[in-house]
């Protein structure tokens, strides 16, 4: 694969935990096949969910209202193998109501399979790892 190719892949794959954490931000879980594949399995301490189907009813129900949140992500390395790659991310999640400093902060690593799809890279599995938390 010319080193052109493998350079767009990981810029593609970068830009997808970027749309993801997006997506989570501003509640667009309706939108998640655009991140997710059909067959995501995420783990997480919450956790393990298998399927678009039910990692998007896992986000639509643990939304609590009045609050929100903010990602914030780096340190990302992608590692691309034809049509499947490894990422991973650093985390950085703000949880906040309007107008209000945060309230809970957390650090999370996330370790991430995307495949090459026909629309483009998605997520097929992904493992969250809590690293810290704080409560005010």
């Amino acid at each position: 694969m010319p080193a052109a190719a493998r350079t767009n892949d990981r810029a593609e794959i970068a830009d997808l935990f970027a749309r993801l954490f997006n997506l989570l931000d501003e509640c667009r879980h309706e939108n998640a096949a655009t991140v997710y594949h059909d067959a995501i399995v995420v783990r997480s301490p919450r956790g393990e969910l298998h399927g678009l189907d039910e990692v998007t009813a896992h986000l639509k129900r643990s939304q609590i209202e009045g609050e929100h949140t903010q990602h914030v992500h780096g340190d990302v390395l992608v590692h691309v193998d034809g049509d499947r790659a490894k990422a991973t991310a650093n985390q950085l999640v703000y949880f906040y109501r309007n107008g209000e400093a945060p309230h809970r902060t957390s650090g999370l690593r996330t370790a991430c399979t995307a495949v090459r799809t026909p629309a483009a890279w998605r997520f097929s599995d992904m493992h969250i790892t809590l690293a810290w938390m704080h409560e005010k």
